[in-house]
């Protein structure tokens, strides 16, 4: 794994067949399905997913030679659309966000819901292939914390479970967009707050909280996560999103393990590739439009990676 700055390293899940650390997990379903005779030789298949999941999904889908239906919020990106029908599959719009989780299970009838958010946990643990945390532990056998950004919230589940069945003292951080429901409910103790209101970060944020074995929520403000992800690519990461955002939350935790004496590595899991994302969060003028700024943050990192000091 790359070294970022002293004591943090990233974990690259880009190269993957499609691009994310979500190929792994979205893997795992389909043994799932296939074993509990769920999914035959004929059965159509729908999730409620926008992101790299359902990319993934329609990716295993295409290679079982089934149909496949992706409920996406409206305010997904073509882009990201394309993704997905790219493998042949079929994607369906649905607003307010929070309508996908019916609408999928409508379109289920008949067929197989995939219902990542319920299933991957148990999924992973029964068909477990060389997961992501073996991988990470095997290359930093025991870090502080893992830190990655927190979407549908399965990853971050997913990583969680098997930290506490491994009994592992690694902890899990999450980074949280702007509109997100996840910092304000884990704060609240409130498994059913919502926001009502879209993330501007594609890949992380949510509406509405799930429950999560995580052991601290870091917020970040969007336009630090984009000065994060410009300050990735110019040091030859060229990250999304989510993983730029993440990198801010890894910095806020090494600086307070350094002022705390607390030793220990940080593994950052660098979620995908920021090729996708050329025309937006790479692209000033589309920055600009959505009111940010991250020219002042960017400082901050600079002047952390290059000296340990956090003056933010």
């Amino acid at each position: 794994m790359p070294v970022l700055v002293d004591g943090l390293f990233a974990k690259d899940e880009s190269h993957r067949p499609t691009g994310s650390v979500k190929h792994g997990f979205a893997r795992s379903l389909f043994p799932d399905g296939l074993t509990r005779g769920l999914i035959t030789e004929d059965t159509p298949l729908v999730d409620a997913a926008g992101g790299n999941i359902a990319v993934a999904e329609a990716y295993f889908a295409r290679l079982l030679g089934l149909p496949f239906t992706a409920v996406v919020p409206a305010r997904t990106s073509a882009a990201k659309r394309a993704r997905i029908e790219q493998h042949g599959e079929v994607c369906v719009a649905v607003d307010p966000p929070l309508a996908v989780y019916d609408r999928a299970r409508e379109l289920a009838a008949g067929g197989h819901y995939l219902d990542h958010l319920a299933r991957l946990g148990p999924a992973v643990d029964a068909h477990e292939p060389a997961d992501l945390v073996t991988e990470i532990l095997h290359e930093v056998p025991e870090p502080a914390w893992i830190v990655l950004g927190v979407g549908t919230g399965a990853s971050s589940h997913v990583v969680g479970r098997h930290l506490r069945r491994r009994g592992a003292t690694t902890r899990v951080a999450v980074v949280d967009p702007e509109n997100s429901a996840y910092f304000p409910g884990w704060v609240t103790d409130s498994p059913d707050y919502g926001t009502g209101m879209p993330s501007r970060v594609q890949g992380i944020g949510r509406p509405q909280i799930e429950p999560a074995v995580v052991d601290l929520v870091i917020p970040v403000p969007d336009a630090v996560g984009i000065a994060a992800m410009r300050h990735l690519a110019a040091a030859g990461l060229r990250a999304g999103p989510s993983t730029s955002a993440a990198l801010r939350g890894a910095c806020h935790l090494l600086h307070r393990m350094r002022d705390e004496g607390t030793p220990g590595p940080v593994v950052l899991v660098a979620a995908d590739s920021g090729t996708p994302y050329a025309t937006t969060y790479y692209d000033d003028e589309w920055v600009s439009a959505k009111g940010l700024d991250p020219s002042p943050h960017a400082a901050v990192l600079e002047h952390f990676t290059r000296t340990g000091d956090w003056r933010a």
